[in-house]
């Protein structure tokens, strides 16, 4: 084809109504708009990007198999896209205070640029729970820690090191105990990992490693899986329980239930990420339970990883539970701000790039929640940087991440805000909310205050019972099933919670 321009044209205006629908303008800014239309070479769309960091973190992203999609379906051809970097001079700070984008977003400049996106970027497998590699940066006396996760895969060519042919086929060979940072809150889980990986099926089994996202969860146990697999020469196996769910399934209507059964239960080491999802799943959890007594009764090792402690996991049959139990479960906290410093100096070092030390300092400071946040901070730094072409200072830095630090996850929004929030919209007292009163004008208000604090603070549902009078964590559990279930079934209560967060949000600003 000639020229392909009219259907990147009307491509890019779909993809940019999709955006609107969602209130993605920022991020569709951000990574649509300054790309620019520059040829068609045969059935290929050649568009320019600002730098090779833009370009990686593109070519990651959802929204080029997207775009892609709808080019082919409007033009009938199978169309692909490519880039070109063209880079844009970056000038000091002290030269301008407030920088805008060369020109204002409009339709018209839209239709010259843009192919790809996160509109509907599909889940990056594995990637949210990932440690950093450690380094010495001069000047510091304390350890350098850092985390590596996926928004960082894509920054530079050397994230993503080539296979060969020592590599697992199902482990990522930079997920390793090298690259994995000792801190206060994942030594005795990073220890533990090692004994595990240096003595497969004999020093700790099984393993079970939970934690919140972006802690390194993964990260740790293929650590476990490569260190096993290069030194100790064993079948390894690495599978999410939902690809574990889906193979068993795929398994029963192809009659091959002997080959699934055969294939993990002649694992000498199995990993299975996520265990959460497998709740609610009777069969799959019957299937694991049988693979489970095989590999333990042969002194196999078995890691397992979760997003909770394993007894908040409501929907789990109880002789599994008793089996997850009956190992060592390990948990992972939030680094401190140390780390998180080191974190931002070491992947800048690995990027070889550059930013201010005040800046490094102040996103350390102000993003804390976790490592995906503070990653994610750094990315948009780094991005700033190459579409503005400008030097970024704290005042900068302050602006661009006034979503990040404002969220209500760094914001350490507390459970009093949340309640007296929900208690004042609602017309009940805080002392209702919190008492035995099984009112149905209490007992709304209450499940709401319960949902809204799972979603915005890091209580555990245990933590969460002892806040609300001293409640169980299977109340807690309930409580927010059912106001989710009744976000699905009514567009009007979703917007209500949704008013109610903003709410809390601007209350917490404002005090």
């Amino acid at each position: 084809m000639s020229d392909c321009k009219p259907f990147w044209e009307e491509a890019f205006k779909m993809l940019h109504s999709s955006y609107s629908e969602q209130n993605k303008e920022d991020e569709f800014r951000l990574w649509i708009s300054v790309l620019e239309y520059i040829e068609s070479r045969g059935n290929t769309i050649i568009l320019s990007v600002p730098s090779a960091f833009f370009k990686d973190q593109l070519k990651r992203r959802g929204d080029v198999f997207r775009l892609e999609s709808i080019l082919s379906e409007l033009s009938g051809q199978n169309l692909k896209l490519d880039f070109e970097i063209v880079p844009r001079k970056i000038s000091p700070s002290s030269e301008q205070t407030n920088v805008k984008p060369e020109a204002p977003f409009s339709a018209k400049t839209a239709a010259q640029s843009a192919a790809q996106s996160s509109y509907s970027a599909a889940p990056q497998q594995n990637a949210s729970n990932t440690y950093a590699t450690s380094s010495q940066s001069a000047g510091q006396n304390y350890q350098q820690n850092s985390y590596q996760a996926a928004v960082q895969n894509s920054i530079q060519n050397s994230f993503s090191p080539k296979k060969t042919a020592d590599n697992h086929p199902k482990l990522r060979n930079d997920y390793t105990f090298e690259n994995f940072v000792l801190g206060e809150n994942n030594s005795f889980a990073y220890n533990a990992a090692m004994a595990v990986a240096k003595n497969p099926g004999h020093a700790y089994n099984p393993v079970l490693i939970y934690g919140g996202v972006g802690l390194g969860k993964t990260h740790l146990m293929q650590s476990i899986g490569n260190l096993a697999w290069n030194e100790s020469k064993c079948k390894v196996i690495y599978v999410t329980a939902e690809e574990f769910t889906n193979e068993f399934i795929q398994a029963i209507n192809e009659k091959t239930t002997t080959k699934f059964k055969n294939k993990y239960r002649s694992a000498d080491v199995l990993l299975i990420d996520d265990i959460h999802f497998l709740q609610n799943k009777d069969g799959t959890q019957e299937e694991l339970f049988h693979t489970f007594n095989a590999l333990y009764d042969s002194y196999k090792q078995m890691v397992f990883t979760c997003d909770r402690p394993i007894y908040e996991l409501k929907n789990l049959s109880e002789r599994l539970r008793t089996r997850f139990e009956r190992g060592l479960n390990v948990d992972l906290q939030p680094p401190k701000y140390e780390t998180r410093r080191a974190i931002l100096e070491s992947k800048l070092k690995k990027m070889n790039r550059e930013i201010d030390s005040d800046v490094i300092d102040f996103i350390a400071q102000n993003v804390a929640s976790n490592v995906r946040e503070l990653e994610a901070a750094l990315t948009k730094i780094l991005a700033y940087t190459d579409l503005i072409g400008k030097t970024v200072n704290v005042d900068i830095a302050q602006s661009q991440l006034r979503d990040t630090i404002n969220s209500p996850k760094q914001a350490n929004i507390s459970i009093e805000t949340i309640v007296k929030v929900v208690s004042d919209n609602y017309g009940v007292s805080i002392s209702d909310i919190k008492g035995k009163k099984r009112t149905k004008n209490v007992m709304l208000p209450r499940q709401i205050a319960l949902y809204i604090a799972r979603e915005l603070t890091e209580y555990s549902t245990t933590e969460l019972g002892a806040e609300f009078g001293g409640r169980d964590h299977t109340t807690v559990m309930h409580s927010c099933q059912k106001i989710e279930e009744a976000i699905k079934a009514d567009s009007n209560f979703e917007m209500r919670i949704n008013s109610l967060i903003r709410s809390i949000k601007d209350y917490k600003k404002s005090v």
